[in-house]
């Protein structure tokens, strides 16, 4: 049955986007397909532009720097155990002296919010927020993770250089500028990998680490239990040996930058999926990238995580056939990818199964009642208690994107979903209902919000119904 133009705009904001906004669905309700397509051709779609935004390396420099401070003013009051560990004040009342701060360098953390607002911000003023779904799906792909203490001041660089550079463009081109980051190459240990018959190899015990290789054929491109074997693996982590950063500590000019050591990298040639690769430094393992993001094994893989995502547990096969023919035939663009899912019927038609994610739940709340809160970190601190934390994924192939993950936080979003309603108590909640989920809402669901006791309550249950809850 075809649905009307209201109920599409509301579909198109909850599947794809990231929530109606008050007018949002009167705005699209004319063409939701076009408006979709509309976001991915605009100037500058999925960047961020923010002054106080650094790049990765000026971030990391700047968390040393801090680090740095902090130790030697530790050695300076006497060391980390001047006092005993158990001391108690002479006044045990007084509360202790709030600990004084380096003046140099930005601490880990402060980067780290200023990132995560940024990412707020945007997500808050999109249009549909299409484009930022899309990010939000590319840097859970290809994650990282801020509990590694060198990633957290450069988490939201990661996601803006390597992310969002390329979130409509090239897949092979995302995919370089990933692996070769200084965010991934840490997190995955890549860093500190060296060629075993390499110039440092013969002269030092550690040796060759498989953690990026393997992740980027089992995660980021082939997918699990494909095409490659143990022996791709382990002769791809010896092309990329030497993908490494400059040192921060030594360089204050370019320090956390990518760099390629030739001193670390495994000499001689590499087999990898079947095909030779001759030495040649660092192209060497831009060869391998550039042949896998091509291969069909990425297509398939790719288009199955991208229809999942957006629609269904068990996406229907057609979609995701033409998904994976799309990428090959484009060779990877990726805006043809998202146009592909946007202009197939079978992206639109499925029942609305999927639960939003927590980070896309918080946001489309705060769209719905118009608010944008001035400090992120009450954010940050619902996404940790929703199991959801901010760039920090709990292993290499991020968030779980199935139904069952994220059955058992319900019960803490409702407790959130009341905190929010009473600090928005002014908003009219049958306005909100009205601007966001009218069109796609049950008579079930309109009858209890109806009959709500109070304002606040009434915007609880609207956030806790089925169809807010669902793309």
């Amino acid at each position: 049955m075809a649905l009307d133009s209201k109920t599409q705009a509301a579909l198109a904001l909850h599947r794809f986007g990231l929530g109606p906004r008050a007018g949002s669905v009167a705005a699209i309700a004319s063409d939701p397909r076009g408006a979709l397509i509309a976001e991915l051709d605009r100037a500058g779609a999925g960047r961020l532009a923010a002054a106080e935004l650094m790049s990765s390396g000026a971030a990391m420099r700047k968390a040393v720097e801090f680090r740095q401070a902090q130790r030697e003013m530790r050695r300076a009051a006497g060391g980390k155990n001047a006092q005993p560990k158990n001391a108690q004040p002479k006044n045990a009342d007084a509360k202790a002296a709030p600990r004084p701060r380096p003046t140099v360098g930005i601490a880990p953390q402060e980067l780290y919010l200023t990132e995560a607002k940024a990412r707020l911000d945007a997500a808050l003023a999109a249009d549909t927020g299409f484009t930022e779904r899309l990010v939000w799906f590319w840097s859970n792909h290809f994650c990282v993770s801020a509990d590694k203490a060198q990633v957290r001041p450069i988490a939201g660089a990661f996601e803006r250089e390597a992310i969002r550079a390329h979130v409509l463009g090239r897949f092979g081109d995302m995919l370089l500028a990933v692996e070769s980051h200084p965010a991934m190459l840490v997190y995955l240990d890549n860093a500190r990998s060296i060629g075993p018959n390499s110039r440092a190899g013969r002269n030092r015990r550690r040796g060759l680490n498989e953690n990026l290789a393997r992740e980027i054929l089992e995660l980021h491109t082939l997918g699990v239990r494909s095409v490659y074997s143990q022996d791709d693996v382990t002769n791809f982590a010896k092309v990329i040996t030497g993908w490494s950063i400059v040192p921060p500590q030594q360089n204050p000019e370019r320090g956390g930058e990518f760099n390629f050591n030739p001193n670390m990298h495994e000499p001689g040639a590499q087999t990898v999926i079947g095909k030779r690769y001759d030495e040649a430094g660092v192209e060497q393992g831009r060869r391998v990238l550039a042949d896998i993001a091509r291969h069909p094994a990425t297509a398939k893989h790719i288009a199955q995580k991208f229809a999942r995502h957006f629609i269904a547990d068990e996406p229907a096969p057609a979609l995701v056939e033409r998904l994976s023919k799309r990428f090959l035939d484009t060779g990877g663009d990726l805006k043809e990818l998202a146009r592909t899912l946007i202009t197939s019927d079978d992206a639109w038609n499925a029942p609305r199964t999927r639960i939003k994610r927590p980070g896309e739940w918080i946001v489309g709340s705060l769209r719905a009642l118009g608010v944008s809160p001035p400090d992120v970190r009450p954010l940050v601190q619902a996404l940790n208690l929703l199991g959801e934390p901010l760039w920090r994924p709990p292993a290499p192939n991020g968030f779980a994107d199935d139904n069952a993950t994220w059955l058992d936080g319900l019960s803490q979003r409702l407790d959130l979903a009341n905190q929010m309603a009473r600090r928005n108590a002014g908003a009219d909640p049958m306005a909100v209902f009205g601007e966001t989920l009218a069109p796609i809402a049950s008579e079930e669901t309109r009858r209890t919000i109806t009959r709500a006791e109070s304002r606040p309550q009434a915007l609880a249950l609207l956030f806790m119904s089925p169809e807010f809850q669902r793309r």
